[in-house]
């Protein structure tokens, strides 16, 4: 799927989220934590969603991944700061609320993750780098490898009906192992 606007990211959306609900929490919490913390988690949880925009805004996959990685440090600051939280006796009454939080920066950082490497694997250099020929280069071999996706699961499908020991079933089952 390709994306057109940072703001329709799943990983971006949960980002924010997580930003959001920081926020909430160093609200309900501002009296038993001090500035200096406060002030790092929020900062901290909104440099995820940041990073992530601005990776995406730059237009080069070089830079994108090196601004994901950033960003998926910043949800690593995040889930140290809220263990550092969960310990503090003055933070007992928070518990649940940290413990909310935590699933939420780990998901960030997992996606950010499978993004980045992703995007190490991909011969595309960014939009920056596409010109009118290697767009349309591109989206060939995407078009193509979204065909062949499209026939290998109907060919499944249909060699999925043939009987167990129909040679047509078996000579498929050789080739690509057995159907489940």
């Amino acid at each position: 799927m390709t994306y057109e606007r940072f703001e329709d990211l799943p990983v971006w959306q949960d980002a924010i989220r997580l930003a959001e609900r920081c926020e909430d929490f160093l609200i309900a919490a501002k009296d038993k934590i001090t500035f200096s913390k406060r002030d790092q988690l929020d900062r901290c949880s909104l440099s995820v969603s940041n990073n992530i925009a601005e990776g995406f805004e730059r237009g080069s996959t070089n830079e994108l991944i090196a601004f994901l990685y950033i960003a998926r440090g910043s949800a690593g600051e995040v889930r140290s700061m809220l263990c550092y939280f969960e310990r503090r006796p003055a933070l007992s009454d928070f518990k649940s609320e940290i413990s909310n939080l935590k699933p939420i920066a780990e998901s960030c950082s997992r996606q950010i993750r499978a993004w980045a490497d992703a995007l190490q694997n991909s011969d595309i250099k960014g939009p920056r780098h596409l010109n009118d020929s290697s767009r349309k280069e591109w989206e060939k071999k995407n078009a193509r490898e979204e065909n062949a996706k499209s026939f290998a699961a109907r060919e499944r499908e249909i060699i999925g009906k043939l009987p167990p020991n129909d040679p047509a079933r078996r000579l498929w089952e050789q080739r690509n192992g057995p159907l489940l």
